[in-house]
């Protein structure tokens, strides 16, 4: 059994998903799956995997199933591994070509059930580092303290312990198709740290039809869901209060946008609910 899943959700990506299966072809370490969860693609995604599955370069393992958004491709995702660990890498993504190289000898050297898993960089297509380095005279940290504690910015790539990421399972609101990944994350901030590995594990393109560049629009879609995020984050017990004020406002938004008039009884934190009313 492989030490790790690679897992990538597309919804009608397959006229990018060949960078991220180019890549994967070329790791230097191929002891990983890839799995492919097709979000109810349209386009000719299902035949292009099955000519990449006949090749038998890598291996590839191929779910299709009715959209759902990227949570509950997510969901399915943990459902569906069976491997130590996994990360995801988007559909418009792809892989160093020794990312998988230094994720399993990372781990093989540093990993343990004390960890949740490994964060590691991201960066643009030009190499550049998308925000700020980890910092380097720290081992380990929850993924929260990373950006509120020691200040780092920027998206980062996450490799978890699988038996960890089929807890939390993401919920699924009927109409909408968005909830905060993070949410699974800061619940497994909670019980463990991660190890911090100052590499570059995924190159990345923000497309225009890709979920970072659509958030407000999001926003407004999926109110639910993003109540249900913003209550969640409210209840951390190491978040401060500016935090959790700040949690408290787009609770409110969201809550109005959903026309939920049960949002004050149902917050955890009432107070600060009442004070976020007028910005939410």
């Amino acid at each position: 059994m492989p030490l790790l899943t690679i897992f990538t959700p597309t919804y009608n990506r397959a006229y990018c998903l060949h960078k991220c299966y180019e890549s994967l072809v070329r790791q230097t370490n191929k002891d990983f799956i890839w799995l492919i969860i097709d979000d109810g693609s349209t386009d000719n995604t299902k035949e292009l995997v099955e000519k990449w599955i006949s090749e038998n370069k890598i291996t590839i393992r191929y779910h299709y199933q009715n959209n759902q958004g990227m949570h509950g491709a997510h969901n399915t995702a943990y459902e569906l591994i069976d491997t130590e660990l996994n990360v995801c890498i988007d559909s418009d993504d792809y892989m160093p070509d020794d990312a998988v190289e230094k994720i399993i000898s990372f781990w093989k050297k540093y990993g343990s059930d004390k960890f949740s898993g490994i964060i590691g960089l991201d960066a643009y297509t030009n190499g550049q580092i998308i925000g700020s380095k980890l910092p380097v005279n720290v081992k380990s940290s929850t993924l929260f303290d990373i950006y509120h504690k020691y200040g780092v910015t920027g998206d980062k790539k996450l490799v978890y312990r699988t038996e960890l990421t089929k807890r939390y399972p993401y919920p699924l609101f009927e109409g909408e198709k968005y909830v905060g990944l993070a949410y699974k994350y800061y619940m497994l901030d909670k019980e463990y740290e991660m190890l911090l590995m100052n590499e570059i594990l995924c190159y990345v393109e923000y497309l225009p039809d890709g979920s970072s560049m659509n958030m407000l629009k999001q926003y407004r879609k999926n109110p639910k869901g993003f109540a249900f995020y913003r209550k969640e984050l409210m209840k951390l017990p190491f978040a401060s209060t500016f935090f959790k004020f700040r949690q408290a406002v787009h609770y409110v938004s969201s809550s109005f946008i959903s026309k939920n008039n049960k949002f004050l009884s149902e917050t955890p934190e009432k107070l600060l609910t009442l004070l976020a009313l007028p910005l939410g």
